[in-house]
C-alpha cells in the first residue's frame, strides 16, 4: 500500500519499464537462468511472481528470452491510480489460462508456502548454499543491451544499503551546495582542486592533446560524449579557460542561470544550429555533445553531423563518470536536479581524455561526408573508452523512458 497506493498507473508502468530493469538484471543468477532454459525447451516459461506484476512484465519479456507470460498479483486502481489494494483471485487460477504441464523452479526456503506446488508436474528447488556460488548474469548474456534506464538510485536498495542512503541525504544535500558555490564562484583554476578536497575525483589526460593549455587559441570544437549536465563544465577546468562556450538542447532555465560557463540553446533547426555555432566559435571555444542526451551505460549514442559541417577540425574528448549513490541524469520533470544528484554522491568521479585534434573532410588520406566524420569520431571516442557504438537516438531515449520526444 505505501509503494502504490495514490500513484498513476501510467507512472508505475513508466517505472517497471525504465527504471526496475537495470535493479532486476544485477540480481539475475546466471547458473539459475540457465538451467530454466534447459528445462523449459521446448515448451515456453511462465513467469510467476509474488511481486506486482506490473512491476516485472516489462522486464521479463524484454530481457529474459523465452518467456510466454506473466503471471503475478494485480493491484486494484480508481480512476486510474492505485489504491494498494490487491484484487482477489489465485495465482492457480491465473495460470489456467495457460495450458500445458508446468515444471516448477523455485527456492527450497519457499517449499512450506509455495502455491504452485499443487500445480507443477515436476519441481526443480535451489537451496540457498548453491545460490550463493552462482554469478550475477553477465552483460553480453542479456536478452538485449541495456543502454538507457532511468531513477536516481545507483545501487541495488537492499535495507542496508537503502538505510545508508537515507542517512547520508543530510550531509549530502549540504556538500551537494558547498561543491556547486565552489564550482560557480570561483575560478576553475582553483575550483577542481578546493573539490578534490571536498571527495570529487578528476583525472585529465591531455598526453595526445598538445595544445590544451595555450590559453591564447580560440575557435577550437570539443567534441564529447555526453555523460551529465557537468561535462562542458569539467573540460573547461581541463583548459582552465573561461572563455568557453557549450550548447545544449533542452535544460531548464535554473540550470542555465547556474552554469559557470556560457550555454546557448539549439533550436532543433539545422541551417540556425548551425549559424548559433558558427558565431560562438568566432567568440572563442566550443563545447558541444553530438548526442544530444546523456547515457549513463558503456554506450554511444548516434553522433549528429551538424558539427562537422561548423569545423573543418575538431577535438575529440572522451569522458566517464563513477558514481555510487545517486545518478546525474534523469528524464523527468526535475531535470534542474541532476547536477544536484550528481554532486551529492560521496565520492564521484571524473575522467577526461583529449584526443587530438581531428579532420571532419579527411578519413585516412580520403575526402569524407559529415555523416562519415561523425561516425569516425563515435568510433574514436568508443574505441578509447571501450564503450559500444549504438544508432540509437535522444528521441529513442525519452520515447522509451519518458513516453515523449525529448522535449523538457
Amino acid at each position: 500500500m505505501i509503494s502504490f497506493g495514490g500513484l498513476k498507473e501510467e507512472e508505475v508502468t513508466r517505472v517497471g519499464r525504465a527504471v526496475l530493469p537495470k535493479h532486476l538484471l544485477e540480481d539475475v543468477g546466471m547458473k539459475g537462468l540457465e538451467m530454466v532454459r534447459c528445462k523449459m525447451q521446448p515448451r515456453g516459461i511462465i513467469c510467476v511472481t509474488r511481486m506486482p506484476r506490473v512491476m516485472v512484465e516489462t522486464f521479463v519479456r524484454e530481457y529474459v528470452r523465452g518467456v510466454e507470460g506473466v503471471v503475478g498479483k494485480e493491484v486494484k486502481s480508481v480512476g486510474g491510480y492505485y489504491t494498494g489494494f490487491v484484487r482477489e483471485g489465485s495465482v492457480e487460477g491465473k495460470l489456467e489460462l495457460h495450458f500445458g504441464e508446468f515444471v516448477g523452479f523455485g527456492s527450497s526456503t519457499m517449499v512450506s508456502q509455495h502455491q504452485l506446488f499443487p500445480v507443477c508436474k515436476d519441481f526443480h528447488f535451489v537451496d540457498e548454499a548453491e545460490k550463493r556460488k552462482w554469478h550475477a548474469l553477465q552483460r553480453d548474456k542479456y536478452a538485449k543491451p541495456l543502454v538507457f534506464h532511468d531513477g536516481r538510485l545507483a545501487f541495488r536498495p537492499t535495507p542496508l544499503a537503502a538505510l545508508a542512503m537515507y542517512m547520508w541525504l543530510p550531509l549530502g544535500i549540504l556538500l551537494s551546495l558547498i561543491r556547486s558555490l565552489v564550482f560557480i564562484c570561483l575560478p576553475q583554476n582553483t575550483s577542481v582542486l578546493i573539490e578534490a578536497f571536498l571527495g570529487m575525483k578528476t583525472r585529465i589526460n591531455q598526453c595526445n592533446f598538445t595544445d590544451a593549455n595555450c590559453g591564447d587559441n580560440s575557435g577550437r570544437l570539443f567534441i564529447c560524449n555526453h555523460r551529465t549536465l557537468l561535462d562542458p563544465v569539467y573540460i573547461s577546468a581541463a583548459l582552465n579557460k573561461q572563455r568557453i562556450s557549450a550548447v545544449t538542447y533542452s535544460v531548464s532555465l535554473i540550470t542555465e542561470l547556474l552554469s559557470p560557463i556560457k550555454t546557448v540553446r539549439l533550436t532543433r533547426n539545422r541551417e540556425e544550429d548551425k549559424k548559433r555555432m558558427e558565431e560562438l566559435l568566432k567568440r572563442g571555444d566550443l563545447v558541444v555533445c553530438p548526442e544530444g542526451t546523456t547515457c549513463r551505460e558503456p554506450y554511444l549514442l548516434r553522433f549528429s553531423s551538424l558539427f562537422a559541417e561548423v569545423a573543418d577540425e575538431v577535438h575529440p574528448v572522451a569522458l566517464t563518470t563513477k558514481v555510487g549513490m545517486f545518478y546525474g541524469t534523469s528524464t523527468g520533470l526535475f531535470k534542474f536536479m541532476d547536477h544536484i544528484y550528481f554532486l551529492m554522491n560521496p565520492w564521484p568521479e571524473y575522467d577526461v581524455k583529449f584526443l587530438g585534434k581531428m579532420s571532419t573532410r579527411m578519413i585516412n588520406g580520403k575526402c569524407c561526408t559529415g555523416f562519415e566524420a561523425a561516425n569516425h569520431v563515435q568510433s574514436e571516442i568508443g574505441r578509447v573508452l571501450g564503450y559500444g557504438l549504438t544508432k540509437l537516438t535522444r528521441k529513442d531515449k525519452y520515447l522509451m523512458l519518458a513516453g515523449n520526444e525529448g522535449y523538457v
